[in-house]
């Protein structure tokens, strides 16, 4: 006995579909994915890193305070001032970059958890933060070593360019200054061009467990033909928050300095409105930093969802997620992850619907050489199809083959077609029949 499968429902939809993405949907799926998990992405993601951020200002601020207060204690002018304050200088620098490392990590974590559960929501799953640690803590410490050797890169760049650019300042100094303007116009198409190369290497990293060095040949390799896709993505989210940073710090501005004259309109530094002043300031900071946070956010999904688009094309990863969404979906519980299967297959061209045939010029009415005339439908009479010089067009079939014969009207003379006799009969009754 033969029986039906047993119906499934239909895939639930995840936050983009399973299918090559435009540059519009990358775009804005960049921002409204972040309603698709909002305890993880914005109760975690944006509140760690916020976090992050106001501790490292206060940190740097307290010991930037707690270092420079030991001068009113000296004399300015005299040695043990000097050394004093050159010792201030250096624990605040070296604070400085040690808690900025720590926040680089914990922003490269925040990354990690952004770009994980970016790849959970396109098959319609909502991890927790649990889950998602679990994924990805075999790769954390590779993601951090992998930014870290970023940032070395950078700064070792930018220390071998200063110290040229120092050394020929002594020699000729107009030549330094021309040369530092053009450097400073160079780095920035250069920096684009190296962050969008680079811009896949983190979800390689994250979603195919790949080294450092096998992650920026695979960002490489999958940004070829989506290059100009990545960088609009890159330039546009940047610019996007940049402007809403500076339309939300002025009104902050405008009305720490209102406040602030209001209280003291004379400009003397009373009590008030220093409060005033470092009140605004503070909530300015914390209102720019929140924003920065959110841009992380947004930019770590964009990169994701980028990463997903260049797979699906270069190496048919949408066959694989939809394959992966149906199963699911079935019932299957032991299921591989798809992102990490066919990593670095080739897949032949998608074939393209084809294209309506160009019609001949003006003066022909018929099909293109090569095609059949449609039935029903031919040149006007008298019309000869003009001969082609790729290859002989067929001979159009003549209008009394091609179409139908017309009706012939019944003249005058001849006599109506006979009536076949009917018959009908009452309930209960005999038939009765029509004379002819």
């Amino acid at each position: 006995m033969t029986s039906y499968p047993a119906w499934t429902p239909a895939s639930r939809p995840g936050i983009i579909p399973l299918h090559p993405l435009t540059f519009g949907t990358i775009l804005g799926r960049s921002f409204t994915a972040l309603r698709h998990n909002p305890k993880v992405l914005l109760g975690f993601a944006l509140g760690i890193q916020a976090v992050t951020y106001i501790v490292v200002i206060v940190a740097i601020g307290a010991i930037a305070i707690a270092a420079f207060s030991r001068l009113d204690t000296l004399r300015p002018g005299t040695e043990e001032f000097d050394t004093v304050l050159a010792g201030s200088i250096a624990l605040v620098v070296v604070a400085g970059i040690v808690l900025g490392l720590l926040a680089g990590a914990v922003g490269v974590i925040v990354q990690g958890v952004v770009v994980t559960e970016v790849a959970r929501g396109a098959v319609a799953e909502k991890p927790t933060l649990g889950a998602i640690w679990a994924q990805l803590k075999p790769v954390v410490w590779r993601l951090v070593g992998y930014a870290f050797l970023l940032a070395a890169a950078g700064v070792l760049a930018v220390t071998f360019v200063v110290l040229i650019l120092i050394a020929i300042g002594f020699a000729v100094l107009p030549v330094a200054i021309v040369l530092s303007v053009l450097a400073v116009l160079g780095a920035i198409p250069l920096v684009l061009w190296l962050s969008t190369k680079l811009m896949l290497a983190p979800s390689a990293i994250i979603l195919e467990h790949a080294t450092i060095r096998g992650a920026i040949v695979r960002s490489w390799t999958l940004i070829r033909g989506r290059f100009w896709v990545g960088l609009g993505v890159l330039v546009l989210v940047s610019l996007t928050f940049s402007v809403l940073a500076q339309l939300v710090s002025v009104p902050f501005s405008l009305l720490t300095s209102g406040v602030t004259t209001i209280i003291s309109p004379t400009g003397d530094p009373e009590p008030g409105a220093i409060v005033a002043l470092i009140f605004g300031l503070i909530l300015t900071q914390v209102v720019t930093l929140l924003i920065q946070a959110v841009a992380v956010v947004v930019q770590s999904t964009a990169s994701a969802l980028v990463y997903i688009d260049c797979r699906m094309r270069r190496e048919g990863l949408d066959l694989d997620l939809q394959s992966y969404v149906e199963q699911r979906d079935a019932g299957r519980t032991d299921l591989p992850d798809p992102y990490r299967l066919h990593v670095g297959r080739a897949i032949a061209p998608r074939p393209v619907a084809p294209a309506y045939p160009a019609y001949p010029g003006p003066q022909g009415y018929g099909p293109p050489p090569g095609y059949p005339a449609p039935q029903g439908y031919g040149p006007p009479p008298g019309y000869a199809a003009p001969p082609s010089p790729a290859a002989p067009s067929p001979a159009a079939p003549s209008p009394a083959a091609a179409a139908p014969p017309a009706p012939v009207p019944p003249g005058p003379s001849s006599p109506p077609p006979p009536v076949p006799p009917t018959s009908w009969a009452a309930p209960g009754g005999a038939p009765e029949r029509d004379a002819p």
